[in-house]
């Protein structure tokens, strides 16, 4: 009976915690069995033979755009904004210019992720137009920061979301995905508060 794992074995096999091999069971994409008892067991070959599946599964950037920009859609609605304070000092035209800018979000952090090393031009060039932006409406540093984090959040959670729904278990592929989200980020809020300042320098 070496062949059969507990949920626990499975857990341990894997890599991941049991709660994670419980849900991978409820929703069927891993191979699961019950006992006369009710208790899920599993086989070692399609558990190996599953984790190198997955662990095979590539997803490329040009691949995730299209279903992230659909959750960023969904999470950027009006029922959300609506409760962000800076989002309310706006008029309309402003506020579906802030909505529109979330697809340049995106769109850079794909281009991002598709590089090797990166090329910081486009994070400097999405944080002027946010600074820019912001000063044209009248919102404050604060404000401007609150509004690119509000989308910088909504955009690397669809993003995870996507990792997760394709069962992505490789470990340093999330770390290496993490780490190039934060890296394009911070660089986008390095060129807002450096460009904030400028402008708001060369009015005075």
């Amino acid at each position: 009976m070496d062949d059969w794992l507990s949920l626990s074995d499975a857990a341990k096999l894997l890599g991941v915690h049991p709660s994670t091999v419980r849900l991978w069971s409820d929703k069927g994409v891993l191979p699961t069995h019950r006992t006369s008892g009710g208790h899920r067991r599993y086989r070692r070959n399609e558990v190996l033979l599953w984790a190198k599946t997955a662990r095979e599964i590539r997803i490329e950037p040009e691949n995730i755009l299209p279903t992230a920009m659909k959750n960023v859609r969904v999470q950027i609605g009006e029922a959300n904004l609506e409760s962000e304070s800076w989002y309310q000092k706006l008029d309309e035209n402003a506020r579906r210019q802030y909505r529109e800018s979330a697809h340049s979000l995106s769109r850079g952090l794909m281009t991002y992720l598709a590089t090797e090393d990166g090329d910081d031009f486009e994070a400097h060039a999405i944080g002027y137009e946010y600074a820019s932006r912001a000063r044209r409406y009248g919102l404050s540093e604060v404000d401007a920061t609150r509004a690119l984090l509000f989308f910088r959040n909504v955009l690397i959670e669809s993003v995870m979301k996507v990792f997760r729904e394709a069962n992505i278990l490789s470990g340093s592929a999330w770390e290496e995905m993490l780490h190039k989200m934060h890296t394009f980020t911070d660089q986008i809020l390095i060129s807002l508060l450096e460009t904030y300042h400028k402008l708001e320098n060369a009015n005075h």
